[in-house]
């Protein structure tokens, strides 16, 4: 016998639910969908790109208006359920369309929250919440010039990006400290702060909004300690709250959300919630990946299929606007929790938190570069030892690594549900060669694009090979030591620590990060004016502040540099004249003298963490040391080699090759842009080729080698120069 099913609404946990069905019963059930808006089915979590004008409507479709035809599934879209009769099983829009029903699945998803300001009804003041929101926005671009987002979190900036986007002045009122301070800790939240005002957004953090002032629309907003901020459109995006009102008129229990159990059941039999609407042991989601499992797990239920309870899902949130990546899952506060790992890359702009509990994973917190945010979301699912958290393979990406740590029943697409091993199984079955086609056939990467990365690495990895795993590569976590006794900070979280509390002199960090020495001693002064300078934090006009008893010191082998700057040249042997025709070899030398004095003259009056040597030949025939320096530059018949990271003592290090140039600018170039990396991201005392094994030498050839960073640094070492 077809039972009449009934779903109300047309979101992704409704219709996701329903493609579950069709997959198990695909004739058992009568189907009828009831959509508020007169559209097919759409991603919501997209609409920051169509916003960000990066895809139409028709590029964040997944169930066309044919899709519904094909399953025999009937669409009422742009009708709004008003009534449910459970005696009679019956349901009813505002238009008058009734229908019955013998399973009643409620998935009315939620609303935007308007927040008790005064004149929050005017016009002039809208939401972000779907495609008639965007469509707003970009008609009031056309005519208005400024607006302000009210919430700092990841709608409101995903929406401010928008309207950017849209050519409008657009700041964002914040009711915290800091942006996302549900998601972020205040390092990432600073880093993400920069990287948008570098976009052009305006930010109003700790302020409080009263009153949305204008006699017949919005025209500016009143904060409470008085101030006013001037604005032509206002977008509230200060959060969601769950659509219960039908729940509410027909009796079921209702707390924040509709009351379920694990297996998605209401108080009253035959009647089922889903997603955002469902409220699961006190907490309600408001994300695809809980949404999608509570999806199957009904679907089951509803099928008479035997099936696993829903046990809850960890929050993660994942922020993508204009080539900027966050990410955060798990609980990562510091209260209650220790860090297990913190990485910190100024330079690249590039922050990774791992934080544990008794040993075992909590949360996680990655800006910049979110390739791992697979693997650390199952981490924290599983609450895995620290013992898996993979030290990189610098030969590959962090994306690489991490496919290859990634057990194969893990979740790579956890929006989706789909495993390392669907994808590696599709791969193999299908001939898959493109993320693209990967994509298409598992819907891998097809909702919030996060792992997007990882998919790609396993088809570049050519996992598609391998029918089992390889084993999780273990390590224990890494083991923090202290700059000195004068603190618990290590270099790297000092020079965090340093950024948050805005520190520039000694005496402030001495006294804001709770140094036991009042002026420090002779291991970490030095430390602390290093950072000072290379982080940019001490004022343009406060004296520099490193002594010539605190400076690393060395000898200068080559005449004009500094012996207190920590950069020397190797002299050649110039004395040389065994060779065979003396005009090549002038000229050569003449190039060797020529980039031995542009690099004297760049570096010469800026510090570096450790003393630097250069070594610079013109040729194999005068080698110079060239491979037993921190840089050796030579000349070969392909142009100029540059070598980094050669020791001559021990521990004996043989330079390996960043690049080869023809010409002598470039030349210049590619060795400032590597020192100036070197000068921002290393540790104080650590020495080049310490660093190199550190961070990998194929994340500098790529930095080096990448021209557009290379006019950056040398831009800001320009600045530097200018105003030190």
């Amino acid at each position: 016998m077809i039972q009449r099913l009934v779903v109300i609404g047309n979101g992704m946990a409704g219709i996701k639910c329903v493609e579950e069905i069709l997959s198990l019963e695909p004739e058992r059930f009568q189907i009828t969908i009831f959509g508020a808006e007169p559209r097919p089915g759409y991603n919501r979590v997209l609409l920051s790109k169509m916003l960000q004008e990066e895809s139409s409507f028709e590029h964040i479709v997944t169930h066309s208006w044919d899709w519904y035809e094909e399953n025999g599934v009937k669409l009422q879209a742009g009708e709004r359920v008003c009534r449910i009769d459970v005696a009679t099983g019956m349901v009813e829009t505002e238009s008058g369309i009734r229908e019955p029903y013998d399973i009643l699945i409620l998935a009315t998803g939620s609303l935007p929250f308007i927040p008790p300001i005064s004149g929050a009804r005017k016009e002039g003041v809208i939401a972000f919440r779907d495609v008639d929101d965007c469509e707003t926005m970009a008609r009031y671009a056309k005519t208005y010039g400024k607006a302000t987002v009210i919430g700092g979190g990841l709608l409101g900036l995903e929406a401010a990006q928008g309207l950017l986007n849209l050519g409008m002045e657009t700041d964002v009122v914040h009711n915290a400290q800091y942006l996302m301070n549900r998601q972020l800790d205040r390092t990432a939240a600073v880093l993400l702060q920069r990287r948008l005002e570098q976009q052009g957004m305006r930010f109003h953090l700790a302020k409080n909004t009263v009153n949305i002032i204008g006699r017949n629309r919005a025209q500016g907003l009143m904060f409470a300690d008085g101030n006013r901020l001037e604005t032509d459109l206002v977008v509230l995006a200060v959060g969601i709250r769950p659509n219960i009102g039908l729940a509410q008129d027909i009796g079921l229990t209702v707390n924040r959300a509709i009351a379920v159990d694990d297996y998605m059941r209401t108080s009253i039999p035959g009647i089922y919630a889903v997603g955002e609407c469902a409220e699961h042991r006190g907490i309600s989601y408001g994300l695809v990946a809980p949404l999608y499992e509570q999806a199957k797990v009904l679907a089951k239920v509803i099928c008479g299929r035997e099936t696993a309870p829903y046990k809850g899902t960890v929050p993660y949130a994942q922020l993508k606007v204009a080539g900027i990546h966050v990410f955060s899952a798990g609980d990562i506060r510091e209260e209650g929790n220790d860090i297990a790992i913190m990485e910190y890359n100024g330079m690249q702009q590039i922050y990774k938190k791992v934080m544990m509990r008794a040993g075992a994973i909590t949360g996680a917190i990655l800006f910049g570069d979110t390739a791992e945010s697979t693997s650390l979301l199952g981490m924290v699912q599983r609450g895995a030892p620290v013992t898996e958290l993979v030290p990189q393979d610098h030969s590959k990406s962090r994306a690489e690594d991490a496919a290859e740590a990634l057990p194969e029943g893990e979740m790579v697409c956890a929006c989706n549900g789909v495993s390392k091993g669907d994808i590696l199984r599709a791969i193999a079955t299908d001939k898959l060669k493109t993320v693209d086609e990967v994509k298409s056939r598992t819907k891998a990467s097809s909702s919030c694009g996060g792992c997007r990365p990882l998919v790609a690495a396993l088809v570049k990895n050519g996992l598609s090979q391998v029918t089992a795993s390889k084993p999780v590569v273990t390590s224990t976590a890494q083991e923090v030591v202290p700059v000195c006794s004068c603190t618990h900070y290590d270099h790297d979280s000092l020079k965090i620590a340093m950024v948050d509390e805005v520190c520039r002199t000694l005496e402030e960090v001495v006294s804001r990060l709770g140094w036991t020495r009042q002026r420090g001693c002779k291991l970490c002064r030095p430390a602390v004016l290093y950072y000072l300078e290379s982080l940019g934090l001490q004022g343009r006009s406060a004296p520099k502040q490193l002594s010539a008893g605190d400076a690393i010191q060395s000898t200068a082998l080559y005449e004009g540099v500094a012996g207190s700057v920590g950069l020397s040249f190797t002299n050649l042997n110039a004395e040389r004249h065994d060779f065979v025709d003396p005009a090549p070899l002038d000229q050569a030398f003449g190039g060797v003298i020529w980039l031995r004095e542009q690099l004297a003259a760049v570096w010469g009056s800026l510090s570096l963490p450790s003393r630097v040597t250069v070594a610079v030949s013109p040729g194999a025939e005068y080698p110079g040391g060239v491979l037993v320096h921190d840089i050796g530059i030579s000349r070969s018949p392909a142009g100029w080699e540059i070598y980094v990271g050669g020791h001559a003592e021990h521990p004996v290090r043989q330079g390996l090759l960043l690049g080869l140039e023809e010409n002598p600018v470039e030349v210049v170039l590619m060795a400032v842009t590597c020192l100036q990396i070197y000068r921002h991201s290393a540790r104080y005392g650590e020495k080049i080729w310490e660093w190199i094994e550190r961070t990998g030498i194929l994340a500098l050839r790529e930095s080096v080698l990448d021209a557009a960073l290379r006019k950056e640094l040398t831009s800001s070492l320009r600045s530097t120069m200018l105003t030190g």
